[in-house]
């Protein structure tokens, strides 16, 4: 369990390292992907905190009109994969 959740971590981590060094992408949403990166990267903060916390950024990210369709999906994909982090997990 804790490999899976690791992994979800690490996958979510790479699609937003893309998404914040890809010049395509408006630059306030590749600030606000490298500030989930750091929420996510927090340890002093429980890890359902940082997924709770990543997850309401990236969906109010979703809905910012000037985001590529592309980008938009690998929100969602990213938001999806966090949602699967129980609750009681430190």
């Amino acid at each position: 369990m804790a490999d899976d959740i690791e992994g979800v971590i690490n996958q979510s981590t790479q699609v937003l390292e893309s998404i914040a060094n890809d010049n395509s992408v408006p630059r306030n949403i590749r600030r606000s992907a490298t500030d989930v990166l750091n929420i996510l990267n927090n340890e002093n903060e429980p890890l359902f905190m940082r997924a709770a916390t990543s997850i309401s950024i990236l969906e109010d990210l979703s809905n910012d009109p000037n985001i590529p369709l592309h980008t938009r999906t690998l929100i969602w994909n990213v938001a999806s994969q966090l949602e699967t982090i129980p609750v009681d997990e430190d």
